[in-house]
């Protein structure tokens, strides 16, 4: 098909872009799901909103109005914001690769906002969650290097609040850890973390343990292969523990970050400190920790006191 070939209907487009997307860019079978299916709900508005199957040269001509009637049709089907704004990049994404294929240009699309986001609230678990999520490390009848190393790690996740690739970052000279640990998170921005006698000794523990020769430059923790221990893992970890102890879905490797934070806050953590252990580089991202906060006891108010009750 030759550039600037707009008489290409929108079906034919469709399917092109679905293959480039799966042969050229090997974008996973869910992403792909995720462009077919907002895409092809935009085709079906574009069916009855022109009144007959679209060719490429419409979609040239559409108005700012037309992609506003598209997304407010969206939202009375339900969509969220968020799916919103996913279908409205998916559009763009279509756009940008019709430009280059077929010369499809449409300034129009520009003039199109996209809807705004608030930022999720994080969901920590609680301080008992916590507890169990670590002592069920150590009761899966796994061999006791392995249940070490996973204890070690949810301590580091709890007690430090490391990100997962942090935490498996650390290699074998980081070992014995000492009273803080120097860690290089986003944007390649240091800060220093104090670690709990806790976690130094669950660490000491899996090294005691750990099978595998653990070299200084290598590693710190290991699969069962001998390998570094990858994220996915951890992540598997976390959906068998809440899984055994009947835990939310959201209780998942960040949770154990996002509880460190709010569990310093709730027992008298002073939030800029809580900013510098995170890495945080703006005060507002810490900020919705006490936001968090703020609900919990709020929910707590409502639920204990009299006056709230009688209410």
């Amino acid at each position: 098909m030759a550039a600037s070939d707009l008489t290409t209907p929108w079906a034919v487009a469709l399917n092109t872009f679905l293959s480039h997307l799966s042969g050229e860019r090997r974008l996973s079978p869910r992403t792909l799901d995720a462009y077919q299916r907002d895409l092809g709900g935009f085709g079906d508005f574009l069916l009855d909103h022109l009144g007959a199957a679209p060719d490429l040269s419409d979609l040239a001509t559409l108005s700012p109005r037309d992609f506003r009637a598209f997304m407010a049709a969206r939202r009375r089907d339900g969509l969220s914001p968020r799916s919103l704004a996913r279908a409205l990049s998916a559009i763009r994404t279509f756009f940008a690769y019709g430009k280059r294929r077929w010369g499809l240009d449409n300034p129009a699309l520009s003039l199109v906002e996209s809807p705004k986001l608030g930022r999720a609230a994080p969901k920590p678990v609680s301080e008992g969650a916590a507890r169990q999520l670590l002592a069920e490390t150590g009761a899966r009848g796994e061999p006791d290097w392995i249940a070490a190393r996973d204890g070690a790690v949810l301590l580091l996740l709890y007690g430090c609040g490391l990100r997962i690739s942090e935490a498996l970052g650390l290699a074998g000279r980081d070992a014995p850890l000492g009273d803080t640990l120097r860690i290089a998170g986003k944007g390649n921005k240091t800060r220093i973390v104090p670690v709990l006698p806790a976690v130094r000794e669950a660490v000491e523990r899996y090294v005691a343990l750990c099978p595998i020769p653990i070299a200084p430059e290598a590693a710190l923790f290991r699969g069962i292969r001998g390998g570094a221990l990858g994220a996915r893992s951890v992540q598997s970890l976390m959906q068998t523990l809440r899984g055994r102890l009947g835990l939310a879905e959201t209780a998942t490797p960040h949770a154990l970050r996002h509880a460190f934070a709010t569990h310093l806050l709730a027992h008298g953590g002073d939030l800029r400190a809580i900013q510098e252990l995170l890495g945080h580089a703006s005060l507002s991202t810490t900020q919705i920790y006490a936001d968090v906060e703020s609900q919990r006891l709020m929910a707590v108010y409502d639920g204990a006191h009299p006056r709230a009750r009688r209410r």
